[in-house]
């Protein structure tokens, strides 16, 4: 009995690379770019930390081991959620 298709994606998240700019994710197909400019919360942590990623949902990534969440449209869109401290 097999338990998947041979060729399958068995990886719904994945961090891909990891640069002194940011690092790119890969998120059901899609890949995307983190800069650290823009998401400042990944730019003093551990490699480990950063490759440690789950997605709980379609539409959310969760880095554990950093307390982050993120909605995946604050990902493809970080114009339109502005880093904002009151």
């Amino acid at each position: 009995m097999k338990s998947s298709v041979s060729g399958e994606d068995i990886l719904q998240v994945e961090v891909l690379n990891i640069s002194r700019h940011g690092f790119w994710v890969y998120v059901c197909g899609h890949e995307y770019f983190l800069p650290f400019e823009q998401f400042p919360w990944f730019k003093e942590a551990r490699i480990s930390a950063i490759l440690n990623v789950e997605l709980p949902h379609p539409n959310h990534l969760r880095w554990p081991d950093l307390d982050v969440d993120l909605e995946l449209a604050s990902i493809q869109n970080p114009e339109k959620y502005p880093l904002v401290f009151r």
